[in-house]
């Protein structure tokens, strides 16, 4: 993707009416749905390639995806896919999964599929004596996908709404979290009375031994019967992030790649722009709003003068539970993923006998993985005849002293071979379950807590942030609004859990505020059509917007 450059233009285009910091995909969902209002926008990126978490990389004839394991709401009716067909034409394809995840360990193998009953059948058939409370448990999942099936309908933030439509909001969250509020409690060292409610078979509970709350083991299974998994597009995730940067730069709107933003500029409370440096040149952005889609620690603790954020909220932010992030091992193959026993489903593999803690400890010996064939689906990614892993391992970035980095983070030879031991112990694991497997490595990449932080600059390389969890509603730490005005968060800090469904409702809630101020009657319109209320084709019409532009066909060969 090339690179606006600003020293190829005047002063005057350093002027916009909103700067983006960030082009994951809430940065540049925020940004896109902003363009085709005709608002000036900018996006600034640090790295040299938009996407975030998305962005993937390319090795030697082998695409991969960093941070995908499925993605939900991208269906044709789906909430992504709502915003995304307004936002431009020709938005990436999603096709649904039959197959989606695979419990195994050395005692049991489950498959969960979009005909969950099956699964649900073959655990009676295992532990009758729990008959009730499996069918009971799985009722309690339907229920908790049918709030989901029904997601678009809170998509909108309250700070998008006037009083009567907040008043209506607070009741559709109320349906919406009606089926999960009773197992909010069930996490930690609770999660067990969680599955007692449900099963007296300590057998039962192995399957779901690695999750740390009873809403994990449900909600799965309640997307399942909804048939809410998808498959990224053809090309890999990064195909989003391009074709919203496309879409972007379709307006005239222009993207700063390699460019890092060292100060939000604030007079007397209210945000006037960014300081930025890019090529070595020291850049001053003006803006009237700026939507930070990026890491919330940084924007309170380094991008803001001190004082601005208070110690309260800074520590609320700080005791706030986020997810972990990852040890993640991309593999390329000299043959194909299904030659060696992969399918399209997600491998949950774990370990007989050991604690939940275990689980989720970073330990390779003893750490749940996660593993995907994104090959399998999509033979683009690999050359012919060949495949792709990628493994994922729960990991931290306090472990091995900061992956043998220290307290300033450099990376040495010590580093590089901590993770290349990691790496080893990882598919020695694999090559128990699937024989055969190391011999069919070509290479592999390896990436720690370490390389997320570095190419997201996401706190402690965190793969979603905050947590859903009970301490963090009652925080509130999840917010659109900054106590500096105009300045507001749009990327997945914005709201609680992650995920691109996420990251697409805060980038577009957070345009919707600023709409909301600027562009009233557009900003109405917009929440008309996400309300069903005006269809995409009214929406093209309407005059308060730009058109969606031509078919846009990104270029995923790089």
């Amino acid at each position: 993707m090339k690179q606006f450059d600003p020293f190829m233009d005047s002063v005057h285009s350093l002027q916009f009416d909103v700067i983006v910091i960030g082009s994951g995909v809430g940065g540049l969902t925020a940004a896109a749905l902003l363009s085709r209002t005709g608002i000036r926008v900018a996006v600034l990126e640090k790295e040299p390639r938009v996407g975030g978490y998305l962005a993937g990389f390319k090795r030697k004839g082998f695409r991969f995806d960093t941070a995908i394991h499925w993605l939900n709401q991208c269906s044709a009716t789906g909430s992504v896919s709502k915003v995304f067909d307004f936002i431009g034409k020709d938005p990436p394809s999603f096709k649904c999964l039959e197959k989606i995840q695979r419990y195994k360990s050395e005692s049991i193998d489950f498959l969960l599929t979009n005909n969950p009953d099956e699964f649900k059948n073959l655990l009676i058939k295992t532990y009758p004596d729990d008959k009730q409370g499996i069918i009971r448990f799985f009722q309690k999942a339907k229920k908790i996908g049918a709030s989901f099936n029904n997601f678009k309908t809170v998509l909108l933030a309250a700070e998008t709404m006037n009083l009567l439509s907040r008043i209506k909001n607070i009741l559709g969250l109320l349906r919406f979290g009606l089926p999960f509020i009773p197992f909010i409690p069930y996490s930690g060292k609770r999660m067990e009375k969680g599955l007692n409610k449900f099963f007296s078979n300590k057998k039962i509970h192995d399957v779901f031994s690695s999750e740390t709350d009873l809403l994990s083991c449900l909600v799965p299974i309640g997307w399942a019967y909804y048939n809410d998994y998808q498959t990224p597009p053809p090309g890999g995730g990064q195909v989003i992030p391009q074709w919203l940067a496309s879409v972007i730069k379709q307006h005239g709107n222009p993207l700063f790649l390699n460019t890092i933003v060292k100060r939000i500029v604030i007079e007397n409370g209210i945000v006037k722009g960014v300081e930025a440096s890019c090529k070595g040149k020291e850049l001053l952005f003006k803006a009237k709003y700026v939507i930070a889609a990026c890491d919330l620690d940084t924007v309170y603790s380094k991008l803001l003068p001190e004082g601005v954020i208070s110690k309260k909220m800074i520590n609320r932010l700080n005791t706030a539970e986020i997810y972990a992030s990852s040890f993640t091992l991309s593999i390329a193959l000299n043959c194909s993923a299904a030659s060696l026993g992969f399918g399209e489903e997600m491998v949950h593999l774990f370990k007989d006998g050991i604690s939940k803690d275990l689980h989720n400890s970073g330990d390779p010996d003893f750490s749940a993985l996660s593993i995907l064939a994104p090959s399998h689906k999509d033979h683009s990614l690999a050359p012919e005849g060949k495949g792709t892993l990628v493994v994922f391992m729960p990991a931290y970035m306090h472990q091995y002293d900061q992956w043998h980095t220290g307290a300033g983070i450099k990376r040495g030879e010590e580093y590089v071979e901590l993770k290349n031991r990691i790496a080893e112990k990882l598919i020695e694991r694999l090559e128990l379950v699937y024989p055969g497997l190391a011999a069919q490595i070509l290479f592999y990449e390896a990436a720690t807590p370490v390389t997320h932080w570095r190419y997201t600059g996401n706190k402690n390389g965190t793969m979603m942030g905050t947590k859903p969890n009970k301490s963090n509603m009652r925080s509130g730490v999840a917010r659109y609004k900054t106590p500096v005005k105009n300045l507001l968060i749009g990327g997945h800090w914005a709201e609680l859990g992650g995920g691109v469904p996420i990251a697409v409702k805060a980038g577009t809630n957070a345009a919707l505020i600023v709409l909301k101020e600027q562009l009233p009657v557009a900003c109405q319109k917009i929440i008309g059509y996400f309300n069903a209320k005006l269809t995409l084709d009214e929406m093209n019409r309407a005059p308060e917007f730009k058109g969606p532009g031509q078919d846009l066909k990104v270029d995923t060969s790089g």
